[in-house]
């Protein structure tokens, strides 16, 4: 942790890629994430201060431990004077979660103003020229959605390779599309899920970094269970190392019912070395 002039709030940090990973996420208590040179983040289950400045979240559900700042993070940035944000729900929550900010907006006496957005799966929004965002439909208890960041960038058809540079020039000048665009995914937030979630969707398997839960690591905690909760456990990752081709794993939402030295002890016995040297523990 570092100094903060308002700390009410904690979350951890982590640099990868020329990206940061910033928050906090344990099962029942608090998930909040952001990407601060992205502009953007995932879940309100809580909002450090200094979040106020990320003007695009993306809620994967509306469990209290994913979305209950919510009122709190629209209201601040009101208060700061900033432009409203643009807040990304689930569709089969859209009407509820609008009703939710008029009912806050009543209490508080202070409007409640974002520009909220239902989301489907397999919708696509603009987050910049360099990146758009996708969502997918992940297996939780209730509506959830996954989000995938995409960088793409305009390449040159393969036609046009080689040609001079006047050549190209000329045909860029009459109209003709030289260019294609090409997608690559950047990062990934699961949000909470069982391994459906990832399996229904491979390119959480691609991407540069993806934030992710894992709930449960004991033997004892019986996966059909924690599956029916939408939930994964450590040996859904073991079954699955072979199809984790991203850079960096970030594993969150570990139950209360373990302490930290417990996560990190069973961790470093239980999954493979290459698997394990990939994945950062949010603990």
């Amino acid at each position: 942790m570092t100094d903060r002039p308002v700390d009410n709030a904690p979350y951890l940090s982590h640099a990868h890629a020329g990206l940061t990973i910033e928050g906090y996420s344990r099962a029942a208590v608090q998930s909040y994430w952001r990407i601060p040179e992205l502009k953007l983040g995932f879940d309100l289950g809580a909002h450090p201060w200094d979040f106020n400045g990320t003007p695009n979240w993306f809620i994967s559900h509306t469990h209290l431990d994913h979305i209950a700042a919510l009122p709190v993070y629209v209201a601040r940035r009101r208060m700061m004077k900033m432009e409203p944000p643009r807040v990304f729900v689930p569709v089969e929550a859209f009407e509820d979660v609008k009703k939710l900010l008029l009912i806050f907006q009543r209490l508080d006496r202070g409007r409640q103003i974002c520009d909220l957005v239902s989301v489907e799966p397999g919708q696509e929004f603009e987050l910049s020229r360099d990146h758009v965002v996708t969502a997918w439909a992940t297996t939780h208890t209730i509506p959830s959605r996954g989000y995938m960041v995409w960088d793409r960038r305009n390449k040159l058809k393969d036609e046009y390779i080689g040609l001079p540079g006047n050549d190209i020039r000329d045909l860029k000048k009459s109209g003709v599309e030289i260019t294609r665009e090409v997608r690559t995914p950047l990062l990934a937030y699961t949000g909470d899920t069982s391994p459906a979630g990832l399996d229904d969707y491979p390119a959480v398997y691609d991407c540069k970094i993806l934030i992710t839960e894992l709930s449960f690591i004991r033997a004892a905690h019986k996966r059909e269970k924690i599956h029916k909760y939408g939930h994964m456990h450590v040996d859904d990752f073991i079954e699955r190392e072979g199809r984790f081709r991203n850079e960096l794993i970030v594993a969150g939402h570990f139950s209360t019912r373990y302490h930290p030295s417990e996560v990190v002890r069973m961790l470093d016995r239980k999954l493979p070395p290459a698997l394990r040297a990939k994945m950062r523990l949010w603990i």
